[in-house]
C-alpha cells in the first residue's frame, strides 16, 4: 500500500521490504518473513540468532555484547571485576580465579533492588510528598484564616476611633497584606518545587517499571538510583503571624491606635518524616501514644449467644464483625452491644478467617469452596478461587491490597500472596537457611503492621514468624510462658496496634502476648477468656478479643 494514500500499513520484512512480518530475530532485532529467515541465519554464522513469531518476540534475554571480543554475547558476569564476560573473557587468564555467576541472577539481584526501590518512591517518598504539599496546602488555607482575623481586628480598633484614625488603619492593613502576601509567596514557591518533585518521582517510578518490565540486561542494569536525593525532603516553613497591640489613649496618635510586631518565616529541615501511603483518619493530627496498661481494664463485653468465636474484625471504633462456628457473620454495636447485622457466606459453609478493608467492606476466607469474598452492600462476591490450595488467613493492607495465607492439598507448602482486587501481585514463599520458615499446618492467622512487616501466627511452629515486605524473614518469637502456667505456646489470632506492638493470643496459657515490632516480649494481657482466639485492635489502641468466657 502507498503510504502517501493510506492510513495505515501492516508491517514489512527488513530484508525483502516487501513481504508481510511474520518472524522476529531477539538477537539482532530483526523483522523477518518465513522465505527471509533462511538468508538471515546464514548472514553471520558467528551470531546464535533466535528465530521466533513475531507474536513473541522480545520474549528471549538480550544478552550484552562483549567489549573485548566482537560478535560476542556475555552469558556470566564477573563479580571481582563487576562487568559482564562472555566465554572468551571466562577462557583468557584475565579473569582467572575471579568468581562468576550467571547474568540472569545478577539481572534477577539488578530487578529486586529496583523494585524495592519502586516501592519506596511509590508507598513511602510520593504520598510523603503528598502529605507535605497537603501540610502546605492546609497551612496556607489557615494562614489566609488568621490574616483575615487580624486584619479584622484591626478594622474594628480602627472603628472605635475618630475620622483621622482612618488612615492609618489603612497603613497598617496595607503592612499585613504585604506581609502576607510575602508569606504567600514563599510558601507558593515552596509549593511549586514540591510538585515539581514529586512530577519527577512519578517519572522515575515509570522508569523503573519499564526497567523492570524490560528483558534488556544492558538497560536494565544502565538504571542509576536516584532515591537519596528524594529522600532528603524539603525545609518545613512555618510563618510567624504578626500580633496586633492596640493603644492606650495617652499618647500621639500612632502610638495611640497600635503597632504590628515583627514577623518572621522559619525552615525547619527536620520536621517531616517518612510515611506510608497510608493516610490518617484525621489529616494533620496525630492520635496520643497510649501507655501500656498494668492491668487490663475491660471497657465492654457483648454476649453473642455463640458457643465459640473464632475471629473478630473492627468496622470502627463503635462497632465490630465476630464470626463462630456457623456460616453466619454478625455486626455489633460495641457500646450498645446490639447485633445490627448477620450476613451468611454463600456456600454455607464456616468462614475461616474474616476481615475489613480501608474502604469499610467485609471479607472473608471459605476454605471449603477454595474462595476470598467480599460483602458490598450486603451482596457477596467472589473475589479469588484458589487451585490447589486453600485460603488460611486474609488482612488488608494499608496500601488496599490483600494478603492471603494459604496451604496447598497435601500440606507440604505454606505461602502468602499479596493481591489488588483480584490480581496477583507478589508470591512470598519464605525460606529460613534452606528450611521453611512455617510449619506444614493449616492453622495460621496472619496481620500486617505499620512498618509493612507481615506477622503471621503458626500454631504449629509454636512461633509467631515476622518477614519484611520483600519476604525476608525477620525475626521468630518463640514465646514467654507464665510460669504459673508453663504450658507450650500456642499462637493464635494476632493483631498490630498503633505503635507496631504485635499482640497473638495464646490459647493454651488463656492471654494475649505483646512483643514490639523487632520480637522483644513486652508483657501479657490476661484477657479474662478460657480460651482466646481472635483479635482486633480500634483506632484508639482498644483491644477487642474473641474466644470463650
Amino acid at each position: 500500500m502507498d503510504p502517501r494514500t493510506s492510513a495505515q500499513d501492516v508491517m514489512r520484512c527488513d530484508l525483502c521490504k516487501t513481504a508481510v512480518v511474520q518472524m522476529h530475530c531477539d538477537t539482532c532485532l530483526v523483522n523477518l518473513c518465513t522465505a527471509c529467515v533462511g538468508n538471515h541465519m546464514i548472514s553471520d554464522q558467528y551470531i546464535n540468532h533466535k528465530v521466533v513469531t513475531f507474536q513473541t518476540r522480545k520474549s528471549t534475554p538480550i544478552y550484552p555484547g562483549c567489549v573485548i571480543h566482537d560478535k560476542e554475547r556475555c552469558k556470566m558476569y564477573c563479580k571481582q571485576c563487576n562487568i559482564p564476560v562472555c566465554t572468551k573473557c571466562i577462557a583468557s587468564d584475565e579473569h582467572l580465579g575471579h568468581k562468576l555467576s550467571e547474568i540472569l541472577q545478577i539481572l534477577d539481584e539488578k530487578k529486586d533492588s529496583i523494585i524495592q526501590e519502586q516501592i519506596e518512591l511509590n508507598d513511602t517518598i510520593h504520598p510523603t510528598y503528598q502529605d507535605i504539599a497537603s501540610d502546605v496546602q492546609n497551612r496556607m488555607s489557615q494562614l489566609q484564616k488568621e490574616y483575615v482575623d487580624l486584619s479584622t481586628a484591626i478594622t474594628k480598633h480602627g472603628e472605635d476611633w475618630h475620622r483621622d484614625s482612618d488612615k492609618l488603619v489603612k497603613k497598617l492593613t496595607a503592612d499585613v497584606e504585604d506581609i502576607k502576601n510575602t508569606q504567600l509567596q514563599t510558601l507558593r514557591k515552596q509549593m511549586d518545587e514540591i510538585n515539581k518533585t514529586m512530577s519527577d518521582i512519578k517519572n522515575e517510578i515509570n522508569s523503573l517499571e519499564d526497567a523492570v518490565a524490560s528483558k534488556d540486561i544492558s538497560k536494565v542494569y544502565s538504571v542509576k538510583s536516584k532515591i537519596e536525593k528524594y529522600r532528603k525532603l524539603p525545609p518545613k516553613i512555618v510563618p510567624s503571624l504578626p500580633k496586633f497591640f492596640p493603644g492606650k489613649i495617652q499618647l500621639e496618635l500612632c502610638k495611640l491606635f497600635g503597632s504590628l510586631s515583627l514577623s518572621s518565616i522559619t525552615s525547619n529541615k527536620h520536621d517531616y518524616n517518612m510515611t506510608t501511603s497510608q493516610k490518617s483518619s484525621e489529616a494533620g493530627s496525630s492520635p496520643p501514644v497510649k501507655q501500656l496498661l498494668d492491668e487490663p481494664e475491660t471497657v465492654t463485653t457483648i454476649d453473642t449467644g455463640d458457643r465459640e468465636l473464632h475471629n473478630v474484625a473492627c468496622l470502627s471504633d463503635e462497632e465490630i464483625w465476630t464470626s463462630g462456628c456457623d456460616s453466619t457473620m454478625k455486626l455489633y454495636s460495641i457500646n450498645q452491644g446490639s447485633l445490627l447485622k448477620s450476613i451468611n457466606t454463600r456456600s454455607g459453609n464456616m468462614p475461616g478467617d474474616i476481615a475489613v478493608t480501608k474502604n469499610g467492606d467485609l471479607v472473608y476466607t471459605d476454605d471449603k469452596d477454595r474462595t476470598v469474598n467480599i460483602v458490598k452492600n450486603e451482596k457477596i462476591v467472589e473475589m479469588i478461587r484458589l487451585q490447589n490450595w486453600i485460603p488460611l488467613s486474609v488482612c488488608s493492607t494499608s496500601c488496599g491490597d490483600l494478603l492471603v495465607i494459604m496451604g496447598n492439598d497435601v500440606i507440604t507448602q505454606i505461602r502468602v500472596v499479596r493481591y489488588s482486587g483480584s490480581t496477583k501481585k507478589q508470591t512470598i514463599q519464605v525460606y529460613d537457611k534452606g528450611n521453611l520458615v512455617y510449619s506444614n499446618s493449616h492453622e495460621k492467622y496472619m496481620t500486617e503492621n505499620k512498618n509493612l512487616d507481615i506477622c503471621v501466627s503458626d500454631n504449629g511452629a509454636e512461633a509467631v514468624a515476622v518477614v519484611n515486605q520483600a519476604g525476608k524473614l525477620r525475626f521468630r518469637y518463640t514465646g514467654h510462658t507464665p510460669a504459673t502456667r508453663k504450658r507450650p505456646f500456642d499462637p493464635v489470632g494476632i493483631i498490630t496496634d498503633s505503635q507496631s506492638h504485635i499482640l497473638t493470643a495464646d490459647f493454651n496459657n488463656e492471654c494475649v502476648h505483646i512483643i514490639d515490632q523487632d520480637g522483644q516480649f513486652l508483657r501479657y494481657i490476661d484477657c479474662g477468656l478460657s480460651y482466646p482466639i481472635g483479635l482486633c485492635t480500634d483506632t484508639t489502641d482498644n483491644l477487642e478479643n474473641a474466644g470463650v468466657l
